[in-house]
Protein backbone atom coordinates (compact mmCIF):
# COMPACT_ATOMS: atom_id res chain seq x y z
CA UNK A 1 0.00 0.00 0.00
CA UNK A 2 2.71 2.40 -0.61
CA UNK A 3 2.48 6.45 -2.20
CA UNK A 4 3.28 4.86 -5.51
CA UNK A 5 -0.05 2.49 -6.11
CA UNK A 6 -2.20 5.63 -4.08
CA UNK A 7 -0.54 7.87 -6.70
CA UNK A 8 -1.63 5.59 -9.71
CA UNK A 9 -5.15 4.97 -8.46
CA UNK A 10 -6.03 8.39 -7.92
CA UNK A 11 -4.05 10.43 -10.35
CA UNK A 12 -5.72 7.38 -12.93
CA UNK A 13 -9.28 7.85 -11.82
CA UNK A 14 -9.12 12.00 -12.11
CA UNK A 15 -7.58 11.27 -15.87
CA UNK A 16 -10.64 9.02 -16.47
CA UNK A 17 -13.45 10.98 -15.31
CA UNK A 18 -12.22 14.39 -16.99
CA UNK A 19 -11.56 12.53 -20.38
CA UNK A 20 -15.47 10.95 -20.25
CA UNK A 21 -18.24 12.97 -21.62
CA UNK A 22 -22.27 12.80 -21.32
CA UNK A 23 -23.89 10.51 -23.50
CA UNK A 24 -27.30 11.53 -25.70
CA UNK A 25 -30.03 10.03 -23.88
CA UNK A 26 -32.97 8.48 -25.68
CA UNK A 27 -36.03 7.71 -23.98
CA UNK A 28 -36.49 4.23 -23.21
CA UNK A 29 -39.11 2.82 -21.05
CA UNK A 30 -38.71 -0.08 -18.74
CA UNK A 31 -40.21 -3.37 -19.67
CA UNK A 32 -41.70 -5.85 -16.91
CA UNK A 33 -41.84 -9.04 -17.41
CA UNK A 34 -43.26 -12.18 -15.72
CA UNK A 35 -41.02 -12.51 -13.02
CA UNK A 36 -38.34 -15.28 -13.12
CA UNK A 37 -39.07 -18.70 -11.37
CA UNK A 38 -36.61 -21.49 -10.26
CA UNK A 39 -38.61 -23.81 -7.85
CA UNK A 40 -39.74 -22.03 -4.89
CA UNK A 41 -37.87 -18.40 -6.02
CA UNK A 42 -39.53 -16.10 -7.85
CA UNK A 43 -37.69 -13.47 -8.86
CA UNK A 44 -39.28 -9.59 -10.05
CA UNK A 45 -37.04 -7.68 -12.78
CA UNK A 46 -37.26 -4.88 -14.91
CA UNK A 47 -35.58 -3.74 -18.25
CA UNK A 48 -34.69 -0.65 -19.61
CA UNK A 49 -32.68 -0.20 -22.62
CA UNK A 50 -30.55 -1.12 -25.23
CA UNK A 51 -27.00 -2.54 -25.50
CA UNK A 52 -24.07 -4.47 -23.38
CA UNK A 53 -25.75 -5.91 -20.27
CA UNK A 54 -25.40 -4.36 -17.01
CA UNK A 55 -27.16 -5.62 -14.23
CA UNK A 56 -27.79 -2.90 -11.57
CA UNK A 57 -28.05 -3.93 -7.78
CA UNK A 58 -29.70 -1.49 -5.48
CA UNK A 59 -28.43 -0.50 -1.77
CA UNK A 60 -30.61 -0.77 1.01
CA UNK A 61 -29.15 -4.13 2.83
CA UNK A 62 -31.70 -7.07 3.06
CA UNK A 63 -34.09 -4.28 1.30
CA UNK A 64 -32.48 -4.10 -2.25
CA UNK A 65 -35.37 -3.39 -4.43
CA UNK A 66 -35.55 -1.91 -7.94
CA UNK A 67 -37.67 1.48 -5.93
CA UNK A 68 -34.01 2.03 -4.60
CA UNK A 69 -32.24 2.21 -7.62
CA UNK A 70 -35.23 5.19 -8.52
CA UNK A 71 -35.12 6.31 -5.03
CA UNK A 72 -32.82 5.65 -2.45
CA UNK A 73 -29.28 6.26 -4.27
CA UNK A 74 -26.96 9.11 -4.93
CA UNK A 75 -28.22 9.18 -8.40
CA UNK A 76 -30.33 6.82 -11.26
CA UNK A 77 -28.14 4.57 -12.73
CA UNK A 78 -31.12 3.36 -15.14
CA UNK A 79 -31.94 7.32 -15.99
CA UNK A 80 -27.98 7.38 -16.53
CA UNK A 81 -27.11 4.45 -18.51
CA UNK A 82 -30.15 2.95 -20.36
CA UNK A 83 -28.88 5.01 -23.12
CA UNK A 84 -25.98 3.09 -23.67
CA UNK A 85 -27.10 -0.26 -21.67
CA UNK A 86 -29.38 -2.55 -21.43
CA UNK A 87 -30.24 -1.92 -17.61
CA UNK A 88 -31.01 -5.07 -16.02
CA UNK A 89 -32.48 -4.31 -12.34
CA UNK A 90 -34.44 -6.72 -9.85
CA UNK A 91 -36.00 -6.73 -6.29
CA UNK A 92 -33.62 -9.10 -3.55
CA UNK A 93 -35.15 -12.13 -2.70
CA UNK A 94 -37.81 -11.22 0.30
CA UNK A 95 -36.77 -7.54 0.26
CA UNK A 96 -39.78 -6.27 1.76
CA UNK A 97 -40.26 -3.43 -0.47
CA UNK A 98 -40.00 -5.44 -3.69
CA UNK A 99 -41.87 -8.63 -5.19
CA UNK A 100 -39.58 -11.36 -4.96
CA UNK A 101 -39.69 -13.75 -3.09
CA UNK A 102 -37.88 -17.72 -1.61
CA UNK A 103 -36.57 -19.93 1.15
CA UNK A 104 -34.14 -18.46 3.77
CA UNK A 105 -30.86 -20.73 2.45
CA UNK A 106 -29.65 -20.43 6.34
CA UNK A 107 -26.37 -22.47 5.08
CA UNK A 108 -25.74 -20.02 2.60
CA UNK A 109 -27.54 -16.65 2.46
CA UNK A 110 -24.92 -15.13 -0.29
CA UNK A 111 -24.72 -17.46 -2.43
CA UNK A 112 -28.27 -17.81 -2.66
CA UNK A 113 -28.86 -14.06 -3.64
CA UNK A 114 -25.79 -14.89 -6.23
CA UNK A 115 -27.76 -17.70 -7.75
CA UNK A 116 -30.77 -15.27 -8.12
CA UNK A 117 -28.36 -12.84 -10.43
CA UNK A 118 -26.96 -15.04 -11.84
CA UNK A 119 -29.73 -17.60 -12.86
CA UNK A 120 -31.34 -14.42 -14.43
CA UNK A 121 -28.94 -13.44 -16.74
CA UNK A 122 -29.25 -17.56 -17.69
CA UNK A 123 -33.18 -16.51 -17.90
CA UNK A 124 -32.44 -13.62 -20.40
CA UNK A 125 -30.20 -15.46 -22.27
CA UNK A 126 -26.83 -13.12 -21.22
CA UNK A 127 -23.90 -14.45 -21.03
CA UNK A 128 -21.35 -11.73 -20.04
CA UNK A 129 -22.18 -8.56 -18.60
CA UNK A 130 -21.46 -5.76 -16.36
CA UNK A 131 -22.23 -4.89 -12.79
CA UNK A 132 -22.79 -1.56 -11.02
CA UNK A 133 -24.16 -2.01 -7.41
CA UNK A 134 -24.62 0.05 -4.62
CA UNK A 135 -24.08 -0.91 -0.60
CA UNK A 136 -25.10 -4.22 -0.05
CA UNK A 137 -24.30 -4.47 -4.14
CA UNK A 138 -20.86 -4.53 -2.59
CA UNK A 139 -20.06 -7.97 -0.91
CA UNK A 140 -22.45 -9.17 -3.62
CA UNK A 141 -20.53 -8.18 -6.47
CA UNK A 142 -17.39 -9.75 -4.94
CA UNK A 143 -19.40 -12.83 -4.71
CA UNK A 144 -20.39 -12.57 -8.30
CA UNK A 145 -17.13 -12.15 -9.25
CA UNK A 146 -15.78 -15.42 -7.17
CA UNK A 147 -18.80 -17.60 -8.76
CA UNK A 148 -18.80 -15.94 -12.26
CA UNK A 149 -15.15 -14.75 -13.21
CA UNK A 150 -15.88 -15.70 -16.62
CA UNK A 151 -19.15 -13.94 -16.47
CA UNK A 152 -18.64 -10.45 -15.01
CA UNK A 153 -16.91 -8.54 -17.70
CA UNK A 154 -16.51 -5.08 -15.12
CA UNK A 155 -17.40 -4.24 -11.72
CA UNK A 156 -18.28 -0.98 -10.13
CA UNK A 157 -19.03 -1.03 -6.53
CA UNK A 158 -20.53 2.34 -5.12
CA UNK A 159 -20.39 3.38 -1.30
CA UNK A 160 -19.75 -0.57 -0.47
CA UNK A 161 -20.35 -2.38 2.52
CA UNK A 162 -18.11 -3.64 4.27
CA UNK A 163 -16.84 -4.98 8.18
CA UNK A 164 -15.58 -2.64 10.71
CA UNK A 165 -13.31 -3.99 13.38
CA UNK A 166 -14.93 -2.00 15.75
CA UNK A 167 -18.94 -2.72 15.15
CA UNK A 168 -18.69 -6.55 14.09
CA UNK A 169 -22.69 -6.67 14.79
CA UNK A 170 -23.85 -3.45 13.24
CA UNK A 171 -25.79 -5.60 10.46
CA UNK A 172 -26.50 -8.38 12.67
CA UNK A 173 -28.24 -6.15 14.93
CA UNK A 174 -29.74 -3.77 11.69
CA UNK A 175 -31.21 -6.18 10.04
CA UNK A 176 -32.68 -8.52 13.22
CA UNK A 177 -34.37 -5.19 14.11
CA UNK A 178 -35.90 -4.22 10.90
CA UNK A 179 -35.62 -6.79 7.92
CA UNK A 180 -36.07 -9.43 9.98
CA UNK A 181 -38.73 -8.30 12.21
CA UNK A 182 -40.72 -7.05 9.27
CA UNK A 183 -39.80 -10.77 7.49
CA UNK A 184 -41.54 -12.57 10.96
CA UNK A 185 -44.70 -10.32 10.52
CA UNK A 186 -44.89 -11.26 7.00
CA UNK A 187 -44.01 -14.73 7.32
CA UNK A 188 -45.57 -16.21 10.51
CA UNK A 189 -44.72 -19.26 9.47
CA UNK A 190 -41.05 -19.31 9.59
CA UNK A 191 -39.38 -19.75 13.26
CA UNK A 192 -37.96 -16.72 14.25
CA UNK A 193 -35.14 -18.60 15.02
CA UNK A 194 -34.73 -19.53 11.61
CA UNK A 195 -34.40 -15.27 10.79
CA UNK A 196 -31.66 -15.41 13.91
CA UNK A 197 -29.30 -18.51 12.15
CA UNK A 198 -29.75 -16.79 8.53
CA UNK A 199 -28.50 -13.63 9.43
CA UNK A 200 -26.03 -14.91 11.32
CA UNK A 201 -24.63 -17.21 8.93
CA UNK A 202 -24.39 -14.00 6.69
CA UNK A 203 -22.72 -11.38 9.26
CA UNK A 204 -21.38 -13.54 12.02
CA UNK A 205 -20.01 -16.68 10.47
CA UNK A 206 -17.29 -14.37 8.44
CA UNK A 207 -17.70 -10.78 9.60
CA UNK A 208 -14.83 -9.67 8.64
CA UNK A 209 -13.49 -7.45 5.16
CA UNK A 210 -16.48 -7.96 2.72
CA UNK A 211 -18.21 -10.64 4.13
CA UNK A 212 -18.18 -12.68 1.15
CA UNK A 213 -14.47 -13.39 -0.20
CA UNK A 214 -10.90 -13.21 1.11
CA UNK A 215 -7.98 -10.55 0.48
CA UNK A 216 -6.48 -13.76 -0.85
CA UNK A 217 -9.11 -14.10 -3.44
CA UNK A 218 -9.05 -9.86 -3.84
CA UNK A 219 -5.26 -9.59 -4.60
CA UNK A 220 -5.67 -12.29 -7.25
CA UNK A 221 -9.17 -10.78 -8.77
CA UNK A 222 -8.41 -9.96 -12.33
CA UNK A 223 -11.57 -8.46 -13.28
CA UNK A 224 -11.68 -4.86 -13.70
CA UNK A 225 -13.35 -2.85 -10.52
CA UNK A 226 -14.21 0.64 -9.85
CA UNK A 227 -15.03 1.44 -6.51
CA UNK A 228 -16.64 4.94 -4.79
CA UNK A 229 -15.97 4.97 -1.69
CA UNK A 230 -18.17 6.12 1.71
CA UNK A 231 -17.52 6.40 5.08
CA UNK A 232 -20.42 5.61 7.61
CA UNK A 233 -20.65 2.69 9.63
CA UNK A 234 -22.14 0.66 7.04
CA UNK A 235 -20.02 1.93 4.45
CA UNK A 236 -16.47 1.98 6.19
CA UNK A 237 -13.58 4.30 3.84
CA UNK A 238 -10.87 1.60 5.39
CA UNK A 239 -11.91 -1.18 3.68
CA UNK A 240 -13.66 0.02 0.89
CA UNK A 241 -9.67 1.12 -0.27
CA UNK A 242 -7.90 -1.58 1.03
CA UNK A 243 -10.10 -3.47 -1.24
CA UNK A 244 -9.10 -1.16 -3.93
CA UNK A 245 -5.53 -1.59 -3.34
CA UNK A 246 -5.14 -4.82 -3.08
CA UNK A 247 -7.16 -5.66 -5.83
CA UNK A 248 -4.96 -5.52 -9.21
CA UNK A 249 -7.09 -4.10 -12.06
CA UNK A 250 -8.68 -1.47 -9.34
CA UNK A 251 -9.66 2.02 -9.64
CA UNK A 252 -10.76 4.40 -7.29
CA UNK A 253 -13.13 7.81 -7.58
CA UNK A 254 -12.29 10.97 -6.01
CA UNK A 255 -13.60 11.20 -2.27
CA UNK A 256 -15.60 12.29 -1.39
CA UNK A 257 -18.32 12.07 -4.31
CA UNK A 258 -21.70 12.56 -3.22
CA UNK A 259 -20.94 16.15 -1.09
CA UNK A 260 -21.06 18.55 -2.01
CA UNK A 261 -24.04 17.31 -4.36
CA UNK A 262 -22.18 19.00 -7.49
CA UNK A 263 -19.58 16.30 -7.35
CA UNK A 264 -22.14 13.31 -8.18
CA UNK A 265 -22.11 14.16 -12.20
CA UNK A 266 -18.24 14.12 -12.00
CA UNK A 267 -18.52 10.56 -10.12
CA UNK A 268 -21.50 9.11 -12.66
CA UNK A 269 -18.83 10.80 -16.18
CA UNK A 270 -16.29 8.15 -13.98
CA UNK A 271 -17.86 5.62 -14.05
CA UNK A 272 -19.29 5.64 -17.60
CA UNK A 273 -16.08 6.34 -18.65
CA UNK A 274 -14.95 3.32 -17.04
CA UNK A 275 -17.76 0.98 -18.31
CA UNK A 276 -16.87 2.29 -22.02
CA UNK A 277 -13.39 1.09 -21.34
CA UNK A 278 -14.43 -2.42 -20.57
CA UNK A 279 -17.47 -3.18 -22.75
CA UNK A 280 -16.85 -5.88 -25.13
CA UNK A 281 -16.39 -4.28 -28.63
Amino acid sequence: MGSTRRNILTTGAAATAMAATPPLFSQKVATTSPPYQRGDVRIHFEQTGSGFPLLLIAGGGLNSSISGLINGSPFNPIEEFKGEYRCIASDLRNAYPGQSSGPLEVDRPWDSFTDDHLGLMDHLGVKKFMVLGFCIGGPLIWNLLRRAPDRVVAAVLAQPSGSRPEMRDLFYENNSKGWGKEFLKRHPEVAPEKVDQFLTRMYRSNPDFVFTVTRDFVRTCQTPVLILPDDIPAHPYAVAMEAAMLAPKAEVSMYPWKEPKERIPLAVRQIRSFLRAHRPT
